[in-house]
């Protein structure tokens, strides 16, 4: 076999860009260009880990990533690796589980997803936020100085942010009824939201990287090219509905009580941990999280393209 990069998470929001990315990159490449591409799924029978299978250079391989042990990474060969994890509460102790089997089993280089820039602080009001903290903190420990590493810090996504938008148009046009628009956006706070793809682009750059040293330790912020306000957002769908917006909840977060009873209630999941996500968009909301904020070193190697324009097009079927 030849040495492998391996892609967590490749039918997620950031790996299935990863995944689409990287092989034509390690193509041009003057070291890499030998290496397999390992696609990581939990079910090869899902329509997406389908999909990946019909790439060209692309190995898709059934296996929960949490059971990924430094004996199964040297028997694939994985010199370099890519993860986007979850943000449950037990994230700390799997992604971190993974980072040693990495380190253990050679691992030379890895680039992983973290959350939006400013929440990623040891006194985060956000749980998932303290955790990514944490996670870089042991990158950058000495034990771990053998293997380089990079964390991205991507803003929120801007399909999760515009979401009330299209299904607000969707409604509309088909039963010509309004209802409550429930935005997490404030009125009036910039936010430079980003689209996955592109983060997953930028990811599958750094992994191409011949000499990825200038990288080691970064943690760039990535956000979209444009800002985009909640009086914005409903400008856009009164655009597209020529109606104007009747009741609109500004900072609406009701969806997260949802989460939290569908998805952890049932376990026993604090609620007050939980429940902690909603004081992260804070400092979103006070525009802090604005696409002026972006790393350099994104702009240069695969700068965000897509509007919040353009992802409103795409999610409603217009392009």
């Amino acid at each position: 076999m030849a040495p492998s990069i391996l892609i967590i998470g490749a039918t997620g929001n950031t790996g299935r860009s990863v995944t689409e990315t990287l092989p034509r990159l390690l193509k041009t490449s003057n070291t890499l260009s030998d290496h397999r591409v390992i696609a990581l799924t939990r079910s090869l029978d899902s329509p997406e880990a389908k999909k990946l299978a019909k790439l060209s250079g692309i190995s898709v391989i059934e296996q929960n990533w949490v059971e990924i042990t430094a004996e199964w990474l040297r028997e694939h060969e994985v010199v370099r690796a890519f993860i986007a994890s979850h943000n449950n509460p037990n994230q700390f102790a799997e992604e971190s589980t993974f980072h040693l089997a990495a380190l253990q089993a050679n691992v030379k280089y890895v680039v992983r997803i973290s959350t939006t820039a400013a929440n990623v602080r040891p006194d985060s009001n956000a749980y998932y936020a303290r955790a990514h903290w944490a996670i870089e903190a042991l990158l950058a420990s000495p034990e771990f100085e053998k293997m380089q590493w990079t964390s991205l810090q991507p803003n929120i996504f801007s399909q999760h942010y515009l979401a009330p938008a299209v299904e607000f148009i969707q409604r509309y046009r088909e039963t010509g009824e309004q209802g409550t628009l429930r935005l997490m956006a404030a009125e009036n706070g910039p936010v430079g939201i980003i689209d996955p793809d592109e983060v997953g682009a930028f990811a599958a750059y750094l992994l191409a990287q011949d000499d990825t040293t200038v990288h080691n330790k970064a943690k760039y912020v990535l956000n979209g090219p444009d800002d985009i306000t909640g009086a914005q957002i409903v400008q856009m769908i009164e655009q597209r509905t020529g109606i104007k917006v009747k009741d609109v909840s500004y900072r609406d977060l009701s969806f997260l009580d949802s989460y939290y009873e569908h998805k952890f209630a049932a376990s026993g999941e604090s609620k007050n941990v939980i429940l902690s996500m909603k004081r992260a968009v804070g400092l979103v909301w006070d525009g802090k999280c604005t696409s002026s904020t972006s790393s350099k070193e994104v702009l240069e190697l695969a700068a965000p393209k897509r509007t919040p324009t353009d992802v409103l097009k795409t999610m409603l079927g217009e392009q």
